[in-house]
């Protein structure tokens, strides 16, 4: 997998690809994923126009841009709420609603093994998981997969505060997929 901004795909991942051929006769990798752009504020974000913030102001918070520092985590949740493709704006509105996201679904990581069990599910965990699959076989759809995850979120939910049901092989399985898919697949912490 070779990955980079769109901006690049012509003409330098056209280049690295005729170098290659000329050098070696085969194509340098299997999988190309080109993002697009990130965006600060609703503006392209480029440091030639002091429109920009670093990795480290982003995470300290010692910026004029954002209110507070963020972490590595909560970036990492927002920038997966978007398409590698869609066009990214980094705002801290956004970053503030993603941070309420990932503590709700660190939560409910939290209470998942506590729940009670019972002789029946009242949704298909099977189909739940195939769902999370599917969406990343779909060209890596993360903001399909977060909303997947917030289904068992709400259903955890439920289950928590005795509305629904979950036998103890589904309680396992789902345990097993919401923490392949948070801490694995999205590399949540």
């Amino acid at each position: 997998i070779h990955g980079g901004g769109m901006d690049l795909k012509f003409p330098h991942h056209e280049c690295e690809i005729a170098q290659n051929k000329a050098a070696k006769g085969q194509d340098p990798v299997k999988y190309w994923m080109h993002a697009n752009m990130l965006e600060l504020n609703g503006a392209r974000m480029s440091k030639s126009t002091g429109n920009y913030i670093n990795p480290a102001e982003l995470l300290s918070g010692k910026n004029d841009i954002m209110s507070k520092g963020y972490s590595p985590s909560v970036v990492r949740f927002f920038m997966m709420q978007a398409s590698y493709k869609s066009v990214l704006d980094l705002t801290d509105d956004g970053l503030l609603a993603a941070e309420k996201g990932f503590n709700r679904l660190m939560e409910a990581l939290k209470i998942v093994s506590n729940l009670k069990t019972s002789n029946s599910s009242s949704i298909s965990i099977s189909e739940w998981k195939q769902q999370c699959y599917d969406a990343m076989n779909d060209d890596f759809n993360t903001p399909i997969l977060i909303a997947k995850l917030f289904d068992a979120v709400k259903f955890i939910n439920q289950v928590n505060e005795g509305n629904a049901t979950i036998s103890k092989d589904d309680l396992e399985l789902l345990k097993e997929t919401l923490e392949l898919f948070s801490f694995e697949i999205l590399g949540l912490q």
